[in-house]
């Protein structure tokens, strides 16, 4: 594909300052959690319905705990006081809980202590045993149905209904489409709950709740029979409920996640504490789902210049990187996330963007990696924009993208139809299978544009990591070092929901899954 550009050595030295940037914001993940966190922790034990007025179950406990100044000891501890007042269910045990004060409850003995945990412990095992026997009815499927070779065709599904969804999802992937992305309706990433059930109104996609992780799911099992092809199945995760939703991706069997340690904070103003504990929790059940994660740094390149801020892409996707990694994601799993931005009306831009391109690949070569089509600078000439898209569907093949999130014609104008998508794939298609093999074909020049480019990206990265190495990530963020967006440690959204652990907390399953 290329010559190495960049030395082994100092990729290795940006990994290392990526991991030692991290470091103090794990001494923040390990002593705190959050509602939504706890939320996750009920979820596991079975609490999925809703009450009054559609409150979910999961929020009307924790809210119960938080008031009661006790969640700091853990959503799973005082399910387990539940069980001991004779709770048969998760929803008995929010009845009995929500309708008797806590400080009523008394102090347990050392031994009922322990034996209530080591109940808890057995229960949460069970749970987790149900979670990876639905994960391994997944895994089987896809054994069975292979799917296409990468770059694996990425569309997006939108029109607010769960139902239209599935017809459109079924079209795409009949047309040939690999990934389906049902977008999310337009702000539910600053809802601190996860609404119940199936949905068929939204503003700019779906809701992202489990019943409709389900129904799609189920649709895109039928349709991978069919063509013989295993279709893969795509959400969000980012917000105020990170891990929530990452648990009913789990549960209901999703392949991708779009979850990132920074997005929320840069780009939805929540709070950047809040947000660095959720997104640990979260990416490790993503980690023993299999569940591949697409970050973000994409977004960076359509708030800023593309060309000027390429390095904080480069430098951002070490530090997701890091984050990922500490979680327990492997490689394969890290959907590292770049886009093909620069203003289409510089000079060289497919050298520029080849570059950019292959220097992520060159500093992540073992992951799939999930690029980005142009948006920033799309036009209402719909041919002018499908050429566009097709200069970004040669970068991906020439590169090596695992996933392709294929642009539209008609992006400047309104959420692709079925036919904008069917000229899509078609294109894409084509190129993919025009240029595959591209890359081993043609040496790039280590004295031209694509390695100087390349190199000049490196060394800024370099440079901006040093920067949140010496100062933080705090301070890198309050700069607006990334996006050019300006967050504070204590602004945003959701820092009420940060609760420091008790010396006692309890999460069984936070134990499993950092054990795994």
């Amino acid at each position: 594909m290329s010559g190495p550009f960049i030395d082994d050595a100092r990729i290795a030295e940006a990994r290392k300052l990526a991991d030692e940037i991290v470091n103090p914001i794990f001494d923040l993940i390990q002593h705190n959690t959050t509602v939504s966190n706890e939320r996750t922790v009920l979820r596991f034990f079975g609490l999925s319905g809703a009450g009054a007025r559609g409150v979910p179950l999961a929020n009307l406990m924790v809210d119960k705990l938080k008031a009661a100044g006790v969640l700091n000891r853990g959503a799973a501890y005082w399910y387990g006081r539940a069980l001991q007042l004779g709770a048969k269910s998760p929803l008995e045990a929010v009845e009995r809980l929500t309708a008797l004060p806590t400080d009523k409850m008394g102090v347990l003995s050392p031994e009922m202590e322990a034996n209530l945990r080591d109940e808890v412990r057995s229960e949460a095992r069970a749970a987790m045993a149900e979670l990876k026997a639905r994960i391994a009815q997944r895994n089987a499927l896809r054994e069975q149905f292979p799917m296409s070779p990468a770059p694996h065709k990425y569309v997006i599904v939108a029109t607010g209904n769960i139902y239209d969804d599935v017809d459109q999802a079924r079209a795409a992937a009949q047309a040939g489409a690999d990934v389906i992305a049902v977008i999310r309706s337009t702000a539910q990433s600053l809802l601190d709950y996860v609404p119940h059930g199936a949905t068929t109104e939204g503003y700019g996609g779906t809701y992202a709740t489990q019943e409709n992780f389900r129904v799609m799911r189920e649709a895109l099992d039928d349709e991978s029979r069919k063509l013989k092809r295993y279709i893969q199945l795509t959400n969000y995760s980012s917000g105020l409920c990170m891990s929530e939703i990452a648990f009913c991706a789990a549960y209901e069997r999703l392949d991708m996640l779009l979850n990132d340690a920074m997005y929320g904070i840069l780009f939805r103003d929540i709070n950047m504490r809040r947000t660095f504990i959720d997104q640990y929790f979260s990416r490790r059940i993503c980690a023993l789902a299999g569940i591949i994660i697409n970050t973000g740094e994409d977004n960076y390149i359509t708030t800023a210049d593309a060309y000027d801020a390429a390095h904080t892409v480069i430098a951002s996707q070490f530090i997701n990187e890091c984050f990922a990694k500490r979680a327990g994601l492997k490689d394969w799993q890290l959907g590292i996330g770049h886009s093909y931005e620069i203003d289409p009306y510089r000079d060289d831009t497919l050298l520029l963007e080849l570059s950019q391109a292959m220097l992520v690949r060159r500093c992540f070569p073992d992951a799939p990696l999930k690029y980005m089509p142009p948006t920033k600078h799309k036009e209402t000439d719909i041919f002018f924009s499908h050429a566009y898209d097709v200069m970004a569907d040669l970068v991906a093949v020439w590169t090596r993208q695992g996933i392709q999130l294929l642009g539209m014609m008609t992006e400047a104008m309104h959420t692709p139809l079925l036919a904008d998508r069917y000229v899509a794939l078609k294109s894409a298609s084509y190129i993919h299978r025009a240029a595959r093999g591209i890359d081993e074909e043609f040496t790039v020049r280590e004295d031209g544009k694509i390695a100087n480019r390349a190199r000049e990206v490196f060394a800024n990265a370099e440079q901006l990591l040093r920067e949140c190495h010496a100062e933080g990530m705090v301070a890198a963020i309050g700069k607006g070092r990334f996006g050019d967006v300006k967050r504070e440690e204590t602004g945003g959204k959701g820092l009420d929901g940060v609760v420091p652990k008790a010396p006692d907390y309890f999460n069984p399953f936070l134990e499993m899954l950092e054990a795994s």
